[in-house]
């Protein structure tokens, strides 16, 4: 397969990865663009993205997420999880990569709104990629539920490398939800502040990796046109065999 970025989607020993919160392509002066988002995307020029906030938009003759990923000739993999009106809103995955299988797990917790992560094995160069994506709850106590959940996905999986991203909506830095997730990952406390897109100081959305040695560089894309089509900004990681 050929990618958006001219190159083929398994070729070399790099990969790229990113995690975007797209406010459903409504960008911080409130307008519904989803050009900006496909701009964005196509900068970012990843093989896998983990995607929060995917509202149902009917853009021209396409739902919001399929739009996406024919823009950037990628597969879609929904993750729905509450239906708003007639509009399916949640979690989704674009990725240049064969598809080796799908998990769509469910986080809600009583009296919380629905949470969910995406299970996804894809197949790197004969390397077989466990991706769980996610956007977490709004509560701390809700939070430290998810992640004891998703703990239990990694420790179960038989992947060459684990990919672990999402809008993580936790503030405090010395939160146990990120103390665990460190830990397990091995992977030493950073911070990427993506948050408010125009000018970020939060750290909201993560990516983690394991093994950590195959982490190559990670960093917030903060283009011009990222800082104005979602209240969020991307961050992005590279992962070298």
């Amino acid at each position: 397969m050929v990618s958006v970025y001219g190159e083929s989607a398994n070729s070399g020993m790099r990969l790229t990865v990113a995690t975007y919160n797209i406010h459903a392509g409504v960008g911080v002066d409130g307008q519904f663009q989803p050009g900006r988002i496909v701009q964005v995307l196509q900068e970012l020029k990843a093989n896998i993205i983990a995607l929060q906030e995917v509202e149902h938009h009917a853009v021209g003759d396409h739902d919001l997420l399929d739009y996406l990923a024919i823009e950037t000739k990628s597969t879609a993999i929904a993750g729905p999880l509450l239906l708003r009106g007639t509009r399916d809103y949640g979690n989704a995955l674009l990725t240049t990569l064969p598809v080796l299988s799908i998990n769509r797990v469910d986080l809600s917790l009583p009296k919380c709104e629905p949470r969910g992560a995406l299970d996804v094995v894809l197949n790197w160069n004969g390397l077989r990629v466990q991706v769980v994506a996610t956007h977490l709850g709004l509560r701390c106590w809700e939070r430290r539920s998810q992640v004891r959940r998703l703990l239990s996905l990694f420790d179960s999986s038989a992947a060459d490398i684990t990919i672990f991203m999402g809008d993580i909506n936790e503030w405090f830095f010395a939160a146990p939800t990120l103390r665990w997730l460190h830990g397990y990952f091995q992977q030493r406390p950073a911070t990427y502040a993506t948050y408010p897109a125009r000018l970020p100081v939060v750290a909201l959305d993560r990516i983690w990796l394991r093994p950590k040695s195959f982490l190559a560089d990670m960093a917030v894309h903060g283009s011009s046109t990222a800082r104005a089509a979602s209240d969020h900004l991307p961050l992005k990681a590279i992962i070298e065999r």
